[in-house]
């Protein structure tokens, strides 16, 4: 493991809680010594989700029984036990297995109040990332950090390993189509854990006005960006195996099209396809399912295309499969019923992709390797903001 002097040096108000070497990995949950003392006498609050755990234990109970003083929780999407579909408004309440309220963070209300944290001290924040600009946990984590600083809250961010963070590749985002499903100038996939993230959020001073928070990270052990991870709880509803979280990257940008990604199905990320596609070998009808896709894309309609599940399965470990996989947006362009309706009218697949430039590319006919030669001036200017804030090998 690289060790904390030959990591940038963290800023004023920054602290990295390291950790020695070791064989076993650990999460930064798992490392109780680590952030338990730095607890005593404070009122705390947790942003996580059912990924929250140590060891098979939520960690909202083993911070109870270890009587940390939880005033409260925070969630972000897809809800505090991990119930709700992609998109679904969650509802702020009670945990029924604790009795603590439960603060939404997703939906209108997406940053804390100033209100919501005059009771607390410290954020914990827990959520299991998978890696993907798009994927919403980082901007709960900005919001979070940003409510917090405004407010003099610290942050402890318990560190967990990135499942997608041997590789960095994608379009950068360009800043004029920041959302919640991009907030920052980073590629698709970015290559980093979620603690490193949260050093460059505060370290690049992306909050506003330039803000930083009092933030610490509580490091991971037996850890390096080589180390594949296979996540021990689905981090969401239709992410719940290592192929779909490896092939989500790629595919995720297909929400912004005609085109099903497998919501309704029992491999949801896993493959791909439409009515009157015009090339694949797989066939599949998505359904209603409950608590995953209630009303999923083109719902008992056959769509056509293809299922990935085997090839993902084969290169997991395989580093020449670790990219971006753009074949996949161009075969389907290539081979839709209707070109002119390939992309959504409300230009969500711009937001997903950061920029409008890969759509206008698919539409001139622009080659995969034109393509990927356009991002490479910001890849390589990302890559170095990057390397300040890594924390392993």
């Amino acid at each position: 493991m690289m060790t904390l002097m030959a990591c940038a040096q963290p800023r004023p108000t920054e602290t990295v809680e390291s950790s020695s070497a070791a064989v076993t990995l650990r999460t930064g949950a798992e490392r109780m010594d680590a952030y338990l003392p730095a607890l005593q006498g404070l009122r705390v609050a947790l942003c996580g989700n059912q990924t929250s755990v140590v060891g098979n234990t939520h960690l909202v109970d083993t911070l109870l029984s270890s009587h940390v003083n939880l005033v409260k929780l925070f969630c972000p999407e897809h809800g505090f036990r991990g119930q709700a579909e992609a998109g679904a408004t969650i509802a702020s309440g009670k945990d029924p297995q604790t009795g603590l309220p439960v603060i939404s963070l997703y939906g209108k209300n997406k940053k804390p109040t100033a209100e919501q944290l005059q009771d607390i001290d410290v954020i914990l924040f827990d959520l299991q990332d998978v890696g993907c600009r798009f994927y919403t946990y980082i901007s709960t984590l900005h919001y979070v950090m940003e409510a917090a600083a405004e407010n003099g809250v610290k942050v402890i961010v318990l560190d967990r390993p990135n499942p997608n963070g041997f590789y960095v590749d994608g379009p950068v985002l360009d800043i004029n189509y920041k959302s919640f499903v991009g907030m920052h100038p980073v590629p698709v996939v970015y290559g980093m854990t979620i603690g490193e993230y949260a050093r460059m959020i505060n370290g690049e001073k992306w909050m506003a006005n330039g803000i930083q928070c009092d933030l610490t990270v509580v490091q991971l052990e037996g850890y390096t960006h080589q180390t594949r991870y296979e996540l021990p709880v689905a981090p969401s509803p239709n992410l719940q195996t290592p192929e779909a979280v490896f092939l989500y990257p790629s595919l995720c940008l297909f929400e912004g099209t005609n085109v099903s990604v497998g919501r309704g199905t029992q491999e949801p990320f896993e493959k791909y396809g439409a009515p009157g596609m015009q090339t694949g070998d797989y066939r599949f009808t998505p359904v209603a399912i409950p608590g995953v896709s209630e009303n999923p894309p083109f719902k008992g309609q056959e769509c056509r295309g293809f299922l990935l599940h085997d090839w993902a399965k084969a290169h997991l470990s395989d580093p020449a499969a670790a990219t971006f996989n753009l074949s996949y947006l161009l075969t389907a362009y290539r081979y839709s019923s209707d070109s002119q309706q390939f992309f959504l009218k409300n230009n969500f697949f711009d937001k997903l992709a950061g920029t409008d430039q890969l759509r206008k590319q698919m539409i001139a006919g622009a080659t995969e390797e034109e393509i990927r030669a356009s991002w490479k001036p910001k890849l390589q200017k990302f890559n170095e903001i990057r390397q300040k804030y890594l924390l392993y090998e």
